[in-house]
Parts: C-alpha cells; structure tokens; sequence
C-alpha cells in the first residue's frame, strides 16, 4: 500500500463528515504539504464512497484553497477533520483541516471532485474491505518513501530569471504508487503534479525577493487549482510558473502543466514565509 494515506477512520457520519489519522513515515525527512492535503482528500473520498454504497469514487478535480502552515515531520500523526457539503452521483464539494497535536498544518477549503464509476478504477469489494478495516482496527503502518513515489524527471527548457520557469516533466513508467492510485488506471497524482509545479515556484520566487530570506521560503497558499485531465504512466508533459507579483519576502505565481500544448492543469501559488 504505497499510496494510501489514512491508517484509521475514527468517526464518520453519512455523507457528511469524518475524522480519521495517518502516522508519517518516520524515515522521511518531511511529508510534502501536497501530500498531507492528500491524506485529507483521500478521507473525504471514504466518506463519498461509502455514501454511494461504492458504485463510484470522487478524483482530483477542483481545490479552491489550500492553506499551508507548517510540514509535517517524520512520526507524526496527522490528525484529519473532513466535511462535506454536498455529496451525490456527480460530485462532492467539500474541506477540512489536519492538525499535528493542537497545531493546524493544512486547511483545504471548496474543494470539488467529480464522481466517477469505481470498478474504471478499482475492484468496489476490495475498496469496501478496506473502509472496515479503517473503521475497525485500522490498517498497518503504509510503506510511503521517496523509492516508492519517485520524483518525475524534470529539465528546465526555458529561464528568465525572477520572472519565469518552464520544464519538461517525465513520469515515471513505473512507480509502486501506481498500484494504488488506480489498480485498474493507472493514473499520476494530481498532487504529485501540483507538488512539482511547486519547485519551480519556490526556486523562481527566490530569484524574486531579497536574498537574505531565500532560504525560508515556503508555499503558504494554493489557490484555484485546476486538475483537468488524466495523466498516465511515462508520459511527458510542460510545466510553467510564472511570476505575478513580489515583493521583499514574498510572491504570487501563476502555475501551469500542458501536453502538447493542451493544458491539464492550472493553479495560484503564494510563496512566502511561515508564521
């Protein structure tokens, strides 16, 4: 299970609302914050699930804003807050929070994720074990690693420095998440994608600021993320950030991914520092 990031299910409530936990690695330096919002997705997904009686499953679609304050350090517990909305056939709309402790680290908020037919992408029984297991004793510790979801290959084409970063980005062909996320379509994380974009960001927003607080830069705010089609397995694609606006410590950044020249995903990023 290389791709799975809720250990337990604590308390749900139909269709509307769940609280659940996932433990963080303790050999990984850092669990990216793309990756914590993912633990909170994958929890509203249970709930959408379950309230569908597993006929379909919600994918990446729509975050209206996400929120970073802090990472999450190796052994942490993620302590994860969902609710939802709304909830039908077509799609869920929903947000929530992840506290390590007392302290929030993400806040996810309009997020939308349209329903598909769940045996496109994975056996409903088996799917269906797993949520009791979660709802009962809760699943083993997951195998997550940096082997396991291995960084796309990125090579920058085209730099105007502080003002602008493209890439071509290679998916891996083969990558253990890809069990996962789907068992029958193989699909790369939308936010795998978005966390790569990301780089690009941070390392232009340094070139934006002043120098002395390069080093503490850190995304604290995605805004209208856009994930509009499916990527596969060794694909390549574009990727783009471009600078917005700046000032001493801190920017604003407009991110894009295409595939020979159609976009397949779009999004706003804030690069700053954490209070």
């Amino acid at each position: 299970m290389a791709f799975l990031f809720v250990d337990r299910i604590t308390e749900i409530v139909n269709g509307r609302r769940a609280r659940g936990f996932f433990a963080v690695p303790r050999d990984l330096r850092s669990l990216s914050p793309c990756l914590v919002g993912e633990a909170l997705g994958q929890l509203a997904a249970w709930v959408a699930m379950a309230k569908v009686g597993f006929r379909s499953r919600p994918v990446a679609g729509i975050t209206g804003e996400f929120r970073i304050k802090q990472d999450a350090a190796p052994g942490a517990i993620l302590d994860m807050d969902v609710e939802l909305e709304s909830c039908d056939s077509d799609a869920i709309l929903y947000g929530g929070l992840v506290r390590v402790g007392n302290r929030p680290i993400v806040e996810l908020s309009r997020c939308v994720g349209p329903m598909l037919p769940m045996e496109d992408f994975d056996d409903p029984d088996v799917v269906r074990e797993r949520f009791e297991l979660l709802c009962g004793p809760g699943a083993p510790p997951q195998n997550f690693s940096g082997a396991v979801a291995p960084s796309p290959r990125v090579v920058v084409i085209d730099h105007n420095p502080g003002k602008r970063l493209r890439a071509e980005m290679q998916i891996p062909s083969s990558a253990s998440f890809f069990a996962d996320h789907f068992p029958r379509r193989p699909v790369f994380p939308g936010t795998l994608l978005i966390d790569a974009n990301l780089q690009l960001a941070v390392r232009l927003a340094g070139e934006a600021v002043d120098p002395s607080i390069r080093m503490l830069l850190r995304t604290t705010r995605i805004s209208n993320a856009k994930i509009r089609s499916f990527l596969s397995p060794g694909q390549s694609l574009e990727i783009d950030a471009q600078l917005l606006t700046a000032s001493r410590n801190s920017a604003e950044i407009a991110l894009a991914a295409e595939v020979k020249g159609q976009r397949v995903s779009t999004a706003r990023v804030e690069i700053g520092l954490w209070t």
